[in-house]
């Protein structure tokens, strides 16, 4: 009996270690992916872009009025990483017909687009990105169509590449096929002009032609059916159209190994997620929201099978993936899963009256409040304009992007349907989202094996970067530790300085540099003169696959189009000069030497006829001097003459010949600062600093070196106004000046405080029929709500 106990002991000794060691293992499984997985979420900070504009559809002559919201990816929090987002739009061919940059505060900017009459009818495609978002895949970008009808030019006939057949894809739940296992199979059918097909049956069959099972579409062409294949046997899907149309496509592989899952949702607190392959030893389950882990797990395979479950509560809001990895860390099965937020911020808006007469003043009412009441601070955006056969409202809003669109891949027809619809069908529909366009933001091998991410664009944290390389002329090869300057031309002191790294490439960290204007790239031509420098375009040349649907003009929107075409050329002739007025940027005219040692505004001396004349005469920081018919310029402290030239700038161009610096006609000169000590700027050092500001801020005539890179160069752009004329008296209700706004009110910047309320106001036009108002935005928590109102114009 004693021997009985004595093993009985052993073996429960046995099992415990066991256990603690099956334990232990699980542990240090989970904690090498958990570790690697919060480094790279710590060292890949993403954002998104939400980009509201004030409608969808435009007339060349108008203006694309827009408000930028930038958030942390992850918490959907206003994030203040990047100062500059980039705006394209972009034709058929990729090609950006209008581009800007965007100054950005505290996540925030605004900006418009004006539409040139060159412009083609037709649906574009808006993106909005950072400079740090042009690290990762350009599907990370805020993408949104948007419609130009150009009534003076003939639509352009569709590509013969827009003429694709019908696109069949089919993705099995999880990501494999094994044979002998029954598996979900999701499905998307889409049209030519990239819209769900809603309208058509499917059959599988086997190679024998025996039909094996049948599928139809739930909802934009997208569906699902179970489906248990064979190993060592192939299958396609053959499609019937409404139209008549036979559309065939092979089934994904049928594999012989591997794991496939499960997951189910009845409708309770609880996910049932069921884990079948051929395949024996522990599984992991890892579910993460945006990047924030929630889950980790393990389970025994037993008979093939594992299972897991997930309570509801422990993932975040909005969609999650579940991975499965095997017992060797492997990642071997993956779902998306979506988890309906809970609308944090609750947006009230209406007008006053239900219907307003022309030209009458409406006051919008607006408040901001939590769920459960409480008033919530809020910054929003405000449109509002007349719908009508042209025009509609808009579907996507900051709220169905943010939990929605910017973590699926492609295009997503009707995002809103699957927030306005809560029922069993729109769930199911939903998931069949889920399964067919789902992605993640990362590779798993990059993020097991620790492999660092190599970041090839710095985040503007600070303002504009502008980027260039330089290259020896003479081999062609990139040229590093070369130093060079950017310049911008004016009456305001802009200079900037880089030396360029072992693969050529500078970075010129700007500051305030809005508006058009031009650039002047150099390097000290007394000294180097056998390089090359371009400077690189900041847009990205990264681009989504999804194509955008062709146009659909139909005989009744003949009279809409006319009357919107009448209403632009009316704005633009009698309103023209008010449509084209931009804020003061107030920038700092400060140079980038601050205050210097002495300031000589050249009207207050005698007037000479040449520079050197000045110099000597009166400037008493400098010593004018020839050597080898050269002249030189030094300058004179409280300690002695500094070694060599100074920088010399005539309107914050630098000139390196002092030869040409004595030549310039000192009748055109305003002033001259002086810095009379040596001065480190970034990379360069400088004796001194002589800096002239010619009347004009031309330059003086005075020719540049013809080694410099002069362009023509879009800084930040300056923020237009916009015009929103008033009927406060009599006189100007009957004024003759016609008013025919389609868009009644624009405001970018509609910030609710504390209490939670907030009123605006504007002035109908003399635009008749039924206006529709968006309001939308977040709170400095990153809750996104939106609300749309409507009134009558008669």
């Amino acid at each position: 009996m004693k021997k009985i106990k004595a093993i009985a002991k052993i073996i429960a000794l046995l099992i415990t270690a066991l256990s603690q060691l099956h334990a232990k293992c699980s542990a240090q499984a989970f904690d090498h992916i958990t570790n690697s997985f919060n480094q790279y979420q710590r060292e890949s900070v993403q954002e998104k872009i939400f980009v509201h504009t004030d409608k969808s559809t435009y007339l060349p002559g108008e203006i694309i009025w827009f408000k930028i919201y930038s958030v942390d990816a992850n918490r959907h929090k206003p994030i203040n990483l990047s100062k500059v987002v980039y705006i394209d739009v972009l034709d058929h061919e990729q090609n950006g017909v209008l581009q800007a940059k965007i100054s950005m505060k505290n996540g925030i900017g605004s900006g418009s687009l004006y539409i040139p009459v060159s412009l083609s009818s037709g649906n574009y495609k808006l993106r909005g990105y950072t400079n740090w978002m042009k690290n990762f895949s350009p599907d990370y970008y805020f993408e949104k169509t948007i419609l130009i009808v150009n009534p003076l030019r003939m639509p352009e006939a569709e590509t013969t590449q827009a003429q694709v057949g019908y696109d069949v894809q089919f993705f099995p739940e999880g990501g494999n096929l094994i044979g002998g296992i029954a598996s979900k199979v999701a499905f998307k059918v889409t049209t030519p002009k990239g819209l769900g097909l809603e309208a058509y049956k499917g059959f599988i069959v086997d190679g024998h032609n025996d039909t094996v099972a049948r599928f139809e579409p739930l909802k934009f062409g997208m569906g699902s059916f179970i489906f248990n294949p064979t190993i060592n046997t192939t299958y396609k899907a053959i499609i019937k159209t409404a139209a008549g149309d036979v559309i065939s496509k092979e089934l994904p592989a049928i594999n012989s190994q591997g794991y496939t899952m499960q997951l189910k949702d009845n409708g309770g607190t609880q996910l049932e997620v069921t884990v079948n392959g051929v395949g024996a030893g522990e599984v992991y389950l890892f579910a993460h929201t945006r990047q924030i882990i929630k889950i980790a797990e393990s389970a025994v395979m037993n008979s093939r099978t594992a299972s897991f479950t997930i309570d509801k509560e422990k993932l975040g809001e909005g969609i999650s993936h579940i991975t499965i990895f095997n017992n060797a860390k492997q990642p071997v099965c993956e779902r998306l899963y979506f988890k309906r937020p809970k609308q944090q911020l609750l947006i009230e808006a209406s007008a006053d009256l239900a219907q307003y007469a022309v030209r009458k003043k409406v006051s919008i009412n607006i408040s901001a409040k939590s769920i459960v009441g409480n008033p919530l601070p809020a910054n929003l955006s405000l449109s509002v304009f007349r719908v009508d056969t042209l025009q509609h409202a808009d579907e996507g809003d900051i709220v169905n992007y943010l939990w929605l669109k910017s973590d699926l891949r492609g295009n997503i027809e009707s995002p809103g349907y699957y927030f306005k619809n809560i029922n069993a069908e729109t769930d199911v529909a939903l998931d069949n989202l889920m399964l067919t366009q789902g992605w993640r933001r990362f590779q798993w091998s990059n993020i097991l094996n620790v492999k660092p991410e190599v970041f090839n664009f710095l985040p503007e944290y600070n303002d504009h970067l502008i980027t260039a390389k330089v290259s020896n002329t003479v081999t062609g090869q990139p040229a590093g530790d070369v130093l060079v300057y950017l310049s911008v031309p004016g009456k305001r002191v802009q200079l900037y300085a880089s030396k360029s790294d072992s693969l050529g490439r500078l970075i010129f960290n700007t500051k305030q540099l809005f508006g058009p204007g031009e650039i002047i790239v150099q390097t000290n031509s007394e000294r180097d003169t056998t390089f090359r420098i371009d400077v690189l375009s900041p847009f990205s040349e990264q681009y989504t696959k999804y194509n955008m649907p062709g146009i659909n003009i139909t005989p009744g929107m003949q009279k809409t189009l006319e009357e919107h075409s009448v209403a632009m050329q009316v704005q633009n002739i009698y309103a023209g000069n008010k449509i084209k007025q931009f804020y003061d940027p107030g920038v700092d005219s400060s140079g980038f030497f601050g205050k210097p040692y002495k300031t000589y505004l050249l009207d207050n001396y005698t007037r000479f006829t040449t520079m050197e004349e000045v110099l000597r005469e009166y400037i008493r920081e400098v010593n004018v001097v020839q050597s080898h018919k050269r002249y030189h310029i030094k300058v004179l402290n409280d300690k002695g003459f500094l070694d060599g030239d100074p920088l010399v700038m005539l309107d914050d161009v630098p000139v390196f010949n002092i030869d040409k610096v004595i030549a310039i006609d000192p009748l055109k000169v305003k002033k001259l600062e002086v810095i009379r000590e040596r001065y480190y700027y970034g990379p360069s050092v400088h004796e001194g600093i002589l800096s002239y500001t010619t009347y004009k801020g031309d330059l003086g005539g005075v020719e540049m070196d013809p080694h410099a890179v002069v362009l023509d160069y879009e800084g930040l752009q300056l923020q237009r106004e916009f015009y929103s004329p008033v009927y406060d008296t009599d006189e100007a209700v009957k004024s003759r000046i016609p008013d025919f706004r389609n868009l009644l009110f624009w405001q970018p910047n509609v910030n609710i405080n504390t209490d939670g309320k907030g009123q605006l106001s504007f002035y109908t036009s003399d635009q008749t029929g039924k206006f529709i108002g968006l309001i939308q935005g977040l709170t400095p928590n990153g809750d996104a709500g939106s609300r749309y109102f409507t009134f009558d114009v008669k």
